[in-house]
């Protein structure tokens, strides 16, 4: 029973965050967040991960790298996903809807935060003059998808953490090679 209650009061905070966050989306915020959360779709990743290789003279640890990671955190994020099936707000909260359509029914983990949050981990080893560009970019698709209505703010926070825990994986993983 005390761990319902906790759920509760945890639900209840993070339902009361979300509205706050929304409470003043301008729609000059819903247009940036529309923007940054499309950056985090997954087709920069590809091609600043090919622009490494090229510019780079072919070294491709940078590449390998976020390909293992990708490859960790994608069946790790479905899994959790369908395990938890934890709906989106505008299906658990009266009257409230989304900017966007999100891709997929059930919002915890946040595969956009995952994916941000793991790439920005790698730019961030291997790049680390561009650590602060990395994770201001990854916090800010985190929070587009709070601001657009399709995550929770805590959808966000367990989909950030498990991306810099696989990317932390893939890192570790290479240097023991």
């Amino acid at each position: 029973m005390s761990g319902l209650i906790k759920d509760n009061k945890l639900q209840q905070l993070d339902t009361q965050l979300f509205y706050q966050l929304n409470r003043n989306s301008k729609s000059s915020i819903i247009k940036l967040s529309k923007w940054l959360s499309k950056s985090g779709d997954g087709y920069l990743y590809l091609v600043i991960s090919i622009a490494t290789v090229l510019l780079q003279e072919y070294d491709t640890r940078f590449f390998k790298t976020a390909l293992l990671a990708f490859a960790i955190e994608l069946p790790v994020y479905l899994i959790l996903k369908n395990i938890v099936k934890r709906h989106r707000p505008f299906d658990k909260l009266a009257s409230y809807q989304s900017h966007i359509a999100p891709s997929d029914k059930f919002s915890m983990p946040s595969g956009h935060s995952g994916a941000a949050f793991l790439f920005a981990t790698i730019v961030s080893f291997y790049y680390p003059e561009l650590i602060m560009l990395a994770y201001t970019w990854a916090t800010g698709i985190a929070l587009s998808r709070v601001l657009l209505g399709v995550h929770f703010p805590s959808d966000t926070v367990i989909g950030a953490l498990l991306g810099i825990a696989c990317a932390e994986v893939a890192i570790n993983a290479f240097l023991l090679l």
